[in-house]
């Protein structure tokens, strides 16, 4: 009991990639993790980034430089005016760091369809006092308009400013964790309220990924039969010969 997979660990390599891609030697990984994590804490409390919506911050190391993406609903907020914001940000993580820094923005498009951000939603509300039920109604209701095919939300926490804290879930659609083509996005974020924190978990469904499997699968396979063909012909040819060179003296005799 109790022992869950991160939804989106569990499908790396399937149909989810790594947020942090880089190699290192084994002596300096930790060092380098650290600072991963230094990085994303660092972007995250910035005053420039406040309210800007970040869902994921990936990290790509090259030999000399560090390429920070930030995926966001609110680009706008984190560039600036004439991009003068995405430059302070730039300056102060490159005083934390001794390689060249280059940050990238991508902006999500669906944010009512993207677990981290939904999570923060849910979150943001809960912090300024709002009814839990209705905060994870209308999120829920928001994702399904927008296209996902199933979304659950779970807070647990100090609801209302309970005495005792407890475990609420909201759900709709269907949200197979088991199936590892499931498209499952994964967030969690935690609510800071006067009387403690609440934890905000949502996963949200977005349909089957079969394009990528049945490519490689299709390919593969296709492959496997051309070579299976040739070796039987071959196989065929040298079995053949002998037989007929043995046959034709039996029958003169």
């Amino acid at each position: 009991m109790g022992q869950k997979v991160n939804p989106i660990g569990l499908r790396l390599g399937i149909n989810k990639t790594w947020s942090s891609r880089w190699y290192a030697d084994p002596r300096e990984y930790a060092n380098l993790l650290h600072e991963d994590l230094r990085i994303r804490k660092m972007v995250q409390d910035l005053p420039e980034c406040k309210n800007a919506d970040i869902a994921e911050i990936e990290i790509i190391r090259h030999p000399q430089r560090i390429t920070i993406v930030i995926h966001t609903a609110r680009p706008g907020v984190i560039i600036g005016v004439k991009g003068a914001n995405i430059e302070q940000i730039g300056a102060m993580i490159q005083k934390q760091l001794s390689k060249k820094v280059q940050i990238k923005i991508k902006e999500i498009k669906r944010s009512e369809t993207n677990a981290s951000l939904v999570a923060q939603n849910v979150a943001r509300q809960l912090a300024n006092r709002g009814s839990f039920r209705k905060a994870l109604k209308q999120a829920s209701a928001a994702a399904m308009k927008a296209g996902a095919q199933g979304i659950k939300i779970r807070v647990s926490g100090r609801l209302g400013g309970a005495e005792m804290s407890r475990t609420e879930e909201h759900k709709e659609g269907r949200v197979p964790l088991h199936t590892l083509r499931a498209d499952i996005d994964y967030g969690f974020t935690e609510a800071h309220t006067t009387y403690g924190k609440i934890g905000v978990k949502v996963w949200v469904y977005n349909g089957m990924m079969y394009s990528h499997e049945q490519k490689e699968d299709a390919g593969a396979l296709l492959r496997k039969q051309r070579r299976d063909r040739g070796d039987r012909s071959e196989y065929a040819d040298q079995n053949d010969r002998p037989e007929r060179t043995q046959r034709a003296p039996t029958g003169r005799s």
